[in-house]
């Protein structure tokens, strides 16, 4: 198998074996863009060398052969001080991990070769400065010493010069530094600085290897979903530099704004300076404009580049270049990372200018960036003034208190939320960015570390504060001397650069134009009906607005719960006649009417699936042990005669709670079995429900209400409730469909059972997965996240469908529902149904419907539409 190939003779590679920076460079060589030469060694190498514990056989053969050609291409040769060939090396992953992995630049100076480079190009300076570079990101990345002690060295020599910035330094002074860096090299690693090109480039190699293994690039995958197995490509290439003076320079750009989306190129660069400098926000850069004055002619080179990129992947481009001596080179072009707002405006712009079609468009808009959109903003009018104002890198607003490192971030993210504030962040900071509500870097531009993952992470963010000073050791930050030490609150607004002391009040994210265009396009795709869980009015009327197609589930027992009807309802569970009984069903239907007036009003003409009370009775009841703490004490006093009436009322309360109480409850008198045992009360909820329905349907309205009887485990016990329904429905002259919810195991074995006795069937997921797994929903938090960091569960199944174990008692109930009732509706109305991987398989199996929290509609739309698609591309092609 081949493991190496130049980037001329990757042609028609894809990025599962060159990674995307790989695939990039491949097809701008092919493009004839200005790219240095080089060549990948592919993922597979990276994969075998997880496998084996060691490289593939003729690796090493494989990379001088190519280096070879490069030696032949360039006229310059690896390790020769008199026409000195230098390198980099990049990793290049199939999905885009900015800043995650490792890389090394100017592979190829030793003390030979630098005195060499210094001669040729009559710069020692510039070659000092490259060498010391070498020796702080080798030691970094294949030794393992900590990078601050090369950067402090750095620190206190420009301290001893009086120089604020690295571009002070004369080339004496670098000399000094690099023989300072070699004796931090020497002490921290035990030998000196290799002196073998030859030996750099194969332990940078192996370094970006095992740089796919590190935790950075662990937690960023994890974070991101991405597979653990893929590995990443190594790309060598031949170096080109930014640091060669003022017609030289290092920058970033992107084809389109990545945090609006609007159609301008959007970028930053440095002059006389290394790709890193950019990236890692060590210096703050000048905005991409600014290159027209400086050097005109590469501007234009650039624009003309970057519109040709966008043209041909049909995308926004991420792109980074380097300037040397007045010449272009383009580094690397990848789809570039976008805020959720730019993300709808990009799709929606490149529909319209005839670049993809609808299709295309809703594929590209990730589900996370639905939810990013409603991401809370500052209320307005909220009359603060701004402690600063600085880069708007990531939108969106936070509220939390100050924290200076990563690890911090985590620790006191468990207890409240917090803002990482640091000079800049780096690739290992990636646990305290996921952990925190919004960043602030003293450091870096709209391109840097900081700025590019927070947006890929929806995370707020700003940058490049100038005006922050940032004392980590004493744990404060200081602004025009004003002091705000860690633990205290401020609130981070990414969306305007600006950040407040103190906490300001945050209100929802306005969804755009350009949301509503594409959902509606995803509507025309997608097979699935999406409906909403809604028990009220108001969330029916947010359900509506969001484009639910009507309530998968209407909670009935929700309405019960208010601080008012509390007592009708213990009223009627207590009481100790029938007529006391039927006076406060009487009182509760009046309620429960209102209730289900208001909803099928919001939902007026769209399907609303009524599930009659499920929980069990004693849910309505004070807690046990409270109530027998408090009978204990009332009987080891004397009692006024109110607490003696407090004291009888209450020993018949516990007398009848400890009647009513049961050791599993969810296992108990609930669901179906509570409308057996005590149907009074599902005759109650259909009256209520046929009288709403009657007025609502004299008013000239249309209402569409279905019935829905929850935890039936038997078709006996649906035929038996559903005979209940239907004597109640008779006296108001009423006919609704009549389904049921499968919650349990048996129910799903038994599909074609219940579907001879109903009209539709709905699957409550979340009960289903409780009592398949035999976890308890309520406790299983306790162990869950351990048994995900250790690997036996692959994710927690009650946020994501598990396929294996539920998903195959699902599939066996539609199938034998099918056979039995073929126009059966099937559904699903467990928070499943608004997960993206299980509506995909919700698609898969053939359900008609799935019914999600009013907040998560958006998001279940366009996942019902990327299911749709995905499947129409797995179809096979009939000849």
């Amino acid at each position: 198998m081949k493991h190496v190939y130049t980037f001329s003779e990757a042609q028609g590679l894809g990025k599962d074996q060159l990674g995307g920076k790989g695939a990039g460079l491949a097809a701008m060589t092919a493009l004839g863009l200005p790219v240095p030469p080089g060549f990948t060694v592919t993922t597979d190498a990276c994969r075998s060398y997880y496998m084996h514990r060691q490289t593939p056989v003729n690796l090493w053969q494989d990379v001088q052969d190519a280096l070879q050609q490069l030696e032949h291409q360039t006229g310059k040769q690896f390790g020769n001080p008199e026409r000195p060939l230098l390198l980099s090396v990049r990793s290049g992953a199939r999905f885009s991990m900015p800043g995650m992995m490792d890389t090394i630049l100017n592979l190829g100076l030793t003390d030979e070769v630098v005195a060499g480079l210094a001669t040729l190009t009559g710069d020692a300076r510039f070659a000092q400065d490259a060498y010391r570079r070498l020796i702080q990101m080798f030691g970094d990345v294949v030794v393992g010493i900590p990078r601050h002690h090369f950067e402090t060295a750095l620190e206190d020599l420009k301290a001893s010069r009086e120089v604020h910035s690295d571009l002070g330094l004369t080339a004496e002074d670098l000399t000094e530094l690099v023989a300072t860096y070699k004796r931090i090299f020497k002490r921290h690693a035990g030998f000196e600085f290799p002196q073998s090109p030859q030996f750099q480039l194969q332990e940078a190699i192996l370094a970006v290897f095992k740089s796919w293994g590190n935790r950075r690039a662990a937690t960023y995958r994890k974070l991101h979903h991405i597979p653990d197995d893929l590995g990443t490509a190594a790309n060598v290439q031949v170096m080109v530099f930014g640091n060669l003076g003022e017609t030289s320079g290092t920058g970033v750009g992107f084809t389109r704004n990545p945090n609006s989306g609007q159609k301008e190129i959007f970028g930053e660069f440095l002059l006389n300076a290394q790709g890193e400098d950019v990236v890692a926000g060590i210096r703050t850069p000048l905005p991409l404009s600014d290159l027209k004055k400086h050097l005109p002619e590469v501007y234009e080179q650039l624009m003309t580049t970057a519109q040709l990129l966008e043209d041909h992947f049909r995308d926004m481009q991420d792109f980074e270049f380097t300037i040397e001596d007045g010449k272009l080179y383009m580094l690397q072009t990848r789809a570039g990372k976008r805020s959720a707002r730019a993300a709808f405006r990009i799709a929606r712009d490149l529909v319209q200018e005839g670049r993809i079609t609808r299709e295309e468009a809703v594929t590209r808009i990730e589900l996370d960036a639905l939810e990013q959109l409603l991401y809370p903003q500052p209320v307005p009018g909220h009359g603060k003034t701004p402690l600063l104002k600085a880069l708007p890198a990531s939108p969106g607003a936070a509220v939390g208190v100050v924290v200076f490192s990563a690890d911090e971030a985590v620790e006191v993210a468990k207890e409240q939320p917090c803002i990482l504030v640091t000079l800049e962040t780096s690739p290992e900071d990636i646990h305290g960015m996921a952990s925190a509500q919004g960043i602030l870097t003293a450091r870096g531009g709209m391109t840097s570390h900081a700025a590019v993952v927070a947006r890929g992470m929806g995370c707020p963010a700003v940058v490049g504060a100038d005006e922050l000073r940032v004392d980590r050791e004493a744990g404060l930050m200081k602004v025009r001397g004003q002091v705000i030490r860690a633990g205290e609150t401020i609130t981070l607004n990414g969306s305007t650069g600006e950040i407040f002391l103190g906490e300001l009040p945050l209100q929802e994210g306005e969804v755009q134009e350009e949301v509503f265009e594409l959902l509606c396009w995803a509507d025309g795709i997608r097979q699935l009906e999406v409906r909403a869980n809604a028990d009220t009015p108001q969330d029916a009327e947010r359900a509506r607005n969001n484009g639910a197609q009507g309530i998968g589930l209407c909670r009935t027992e929700h309405m019960f719960f208010s601080e008012e009807r509390i007592p009708l309802v213990r009223k009627m569970i207590l009481a100790p006649t029938p007529q006391e009984e039927l006076e406060a069903l009487r009182d509760l239907q009046d309620l429960q009417r209102l209730d289900f007036e208001g909803i099928l009003l919001a939902m007026d003409g769209l399907p609303v699936t009524v599930r009659l009370m499920d929980p069990p009775l004693h849910e309505f009841l004070p807690q046990l042990p409270e109530l027998l703490v408090r009978v204990t004490q009332l009987s080891q006093q004397e009692r006024s005669e109110t607490e003696e009436l407090e004291f009888q009322e209450s020993s018949q309360l516990l007398e009848r709670v400890r009647e009513l109480h049961e050791v599993n409850p969810m296992m108990g008198l609930r669901g179906a079995r509570l409308g057996i045992t005590r149907p009074s009360i599902i005759c109650m909820q259909v009256h209520a429900l046929a009288r709403a329905t009657r007025d609502l349907l004299s008013r000239g309205k249309r209402p569409r209400p279905e019935i829905m009887i929850p935890l039936t485990g038997t078709g006996e016990e649906m035929a038996y409730v559903r005979h209940i329904v239907e004597e109640v429905l008779a006296s108001h002259d009423l006919h609704l469909p009549i389904g049921s919810m499968i919650e349990v195991p048996r129910a799903c074995l038994v599909g074609g059972q219940l579907a001879s006795n109903a009209d539709f069937l709905s699957f409550g997921t979340n009960d289903l997965t409780q009592m398949t797994y035999g976890y308890s929903r309520d406790d299983a938090a306790r162990f869950l996240g351990t048994y995900v960091e250790k690997g036996i569960l692959q994710f927690d199944p009650f946020t994501r469908l598990d396929e294996d174990g539920v998903g195959s008692l699902i599939r066996l109930a539609v199938q034998d529902a099918r056979r039995k009732a073929p126009h059966i509706k099937l559904g699903v109305c467990g928070e499943h149904g608004g997960e993206k991987h299980s509506i995909a398989f919700f698609h898969q199996v053939g359900l008609d419907y799935v019914s999600c929290s009013p907040f998560r509609l958006l998001s279940a739309r366009l996942a019902a539409a990327h299911a749709a698609l995905k499947s129409w591309k797995e179809e096979p092609v009939l000849a």
